[in-house]
C-alpha cells in the first residue's frame, strides 16, 4: 500500500529497491522484460475476468496491457512510495499534462512561464472544449474553479517558486494546485508537504535518468483519485509501453545515487559560474562572456521573506541556465564543449548543453540551459572553462 499524501518522510535506497516486493512474483532477482499486450484468460468457472472485477491497484493477474501489466504495476508502487502518494504513469510528460487537465476540468488556468510544451498542451485541451478556457497569470486574482499550474523550479532557468504561498492562495477560493516538479524530483522536493493537490513529473528526465525512455507521472493523494485517473488513462490510451515501464523500473533503483550527485555538481557549477557573471573574469573564465546565471541556490529571500532552501530540503536542482553576452557566443558554446553534449532534454547521467532557442523559439537567443550529470566536477569545470575561452575569441566562428 502506498503512503498517504500527508506522510512526507524522505525515501531511502531500500524503498527504491523493495517498494514493489509485494507485487513481485517468481524466483528472478531482476525484473523480466515482458512486452506482451495480452494475457491468457483463466477458466471462467474459477475466476471472473471482467474489467469491473479487476483490482487495478493490486492486480492478482493481468488481462490486457492497456489496463495493467507487470512492470507498470511495479514501477507505480515505487513511484508512489517515494512521492508520498499514488502515482499513475503515462506515455510522456505531456501525456500526463493532458491527463491532468481532463481529470481536473478547470474553469480557468493560472500559469506563468515554464516549459513551453505544457502551454501547447493547454492549447490543445482548450480546442476540445466547447467554451474557451481563460488563461491568467499565477499572481492574478483567483476565482472558484481555477487551477494554478505551478512549475518549480522553473524551466529553463531553474528558479524556485513558493509552493505554499500559491497553495494557500488557490485553496482560499476552492481551486486546485498542480505542481510540475520535474526539475526537483525526490529527494530534492516534496510538493505535497507544501500544499500541492497533484504532482506532475516528466519521468523522461530524472526518474528515467538515462536518456532512453519517455514517461509522464501524475501523483495524487488518495486511492480513489488514482482509480479515477487509471480509468481515464485506460480509455485515453496514453499509458507507457511495456518496455519503457521496465526501463523506468530499472532506472529508479539508482535514483538516490544519481540525483544527489547531479544536484551537488550543478550547485557547484552554478555558484562557480556566477562569480564570472556580469562580464567579470574568474578562474580562467574570460570577462565579457557570462552575463547572468540562474539557479535556485542563488536566489536568496524574496519580498515575502521566503527562500527556496526551506522548500528544497534535499538539495538544489541539477538543471539551470546561463545568459551569455551575445547570440553568437550562445550559438557556438554547445559545440565547443567535450563532455557536455549538445542536445535537448535533461536529467540523464550525462551532462547536456542546449542553446535553448533551438527547441523553444520564444527563448532569449543568448540563453544556454545546462543539465548536469554525474561526471567529475573538475572535468565539467574544465570543459566549460575551455569552451567559454574558445567562444570569447574575436575570431570564433561556426
Amino acid at each position: 500500500m502506498a503512503p498517504k499524501g500527508d506522510e512526507k518522510t524522505p525515501f531511502t535506497g531500500t524503498d527504491l529497491i523493495h517498494a514493489d516486493d509485494h507485487v513481485h512474483r517468481g524466483l528472478e532477482v531482476a525484473p523480466s522484460i515482458s512486452v506482451t499486450t495480452t494475457f491468457r484468460n483463466p477458466e471462467p468457472w474459477n475466476e471472473k475476468i471482467g474489467l469491473d472485477d479487476l483490482d487495478a491497484w493490486n492486480p492478482s493477474r493481468h488481462v490486457y496491457s492497456r489496463y495493467t501489466q507487470g512492470s507498470t504495476t511495479r514501477v507505480e508502487k515505487v513511484l508512489s512510495k517515494i512521492n508520498g502518494g499514488y502515482a499513475v504513469t503515462y506515455a510522456s510528460g505531456l501525456a500526463a499534462s493532458y491527463a491532468a487537465l481532463v481529470h481536473l476540468r478547470p474553469k480557468r488556468i493560472a500559469i506563468t512561464g515554464g516549459y513551453h510544451g505544457c502551454h501547447m498542451t493547454i492549447d490543445v485541451y482548450k480546442r476540445s472544449r466547447t467554451a474557451d478556457i481563460e488563461i491568467i497569470g499565477i499572481d492574478d486574482e483567483y476565482k472558484p474553479g481555477d487551477l494554478c499550474w505551478l512549475e518549480t523550479p522553473l524551466n529553463p532557468t531553474g528558479e524556485a517558486r513558493d509552493i505554499k504561498y500559491y497553495a494557500d492562495k488557490i485553496h482560499a477560493v476552492g481551486g486546485k494546485l498542480i505542481v510540475d516538479s520535474t526539475f526537483a524530483p525526490p529527494p530534492l522536493q516534496y510538493p505535497f508537504k507544501w500544499g500541492a493537490d497533484v504532482i506532475l513529473h516528466s519521468g523522461t528526465k530524472y526518474f528515467g535518468g538515462h536518456s532512453d525512455l519517455l514517461c509522464g507521472v501524475l501523483v495524487v493523494k488518495t486511492l480513489d483519485e488514482w482509480k479515477e485517473l487509471w480509468g481515464q488513462r485506460t480509455f485515453l490510451g496514453n499509458m507507457m509501453g511495456s518496455l519503457e515501464s521496465w526501463l523506468l523500473l530499472r532506472s529508479l533503483r539508482t535514483l538516490h545515487l544519481r540525483v544527489p550527485r547531479q544536484s551537488e555538481n550543478a550547485t557547484a557549477l552554478a555558484q562557480w559560474l556566477s562569480k564570472a557573471s556580469g562580464g567579470k573574469a574568474f578562474d580562467g573564465i574570460p570577462a565579457g562572456v557570462v552575463d547572468i546565471v540562474w539557479h535556485a541556490s542563488l536566489q536568496g529571500k524574496d519580498a515575502r521573506g521566503w527562500e527556496p532552501s526551506a522548500q528544497m530540503e534535499g538539495g538544489w536542482n541539477p538543471t539551470f541556465a546561463i545568459l551569455l553576452k551575445s547570440k553568437e557566443q550562445a550559438t557556438l558554446l554547445p559545440h565547443a564543449t567535450k563532455y557536455f553534449i549538445p542536445a535537448t532534454s535533461l536529467g540523464g547521467v550525462e551532462s547536456l548543453i542546449e542553446h535553448r532557442i533551438a527547441s523553444d523559439s520564444k527563448a532569449d537567443p543568448r540563453l544556454i540551459r545546462l543539465s548536469v550529470g554525474v561526471e567529475d566536477i573538475e572535468d565539467l569545470k574544465a570543459d566549460l572553462r575551455r569552451a567559454l575561452q574558445e567562444v570569447s575569441r574575436p575570431n570564433a566562428k561556426l
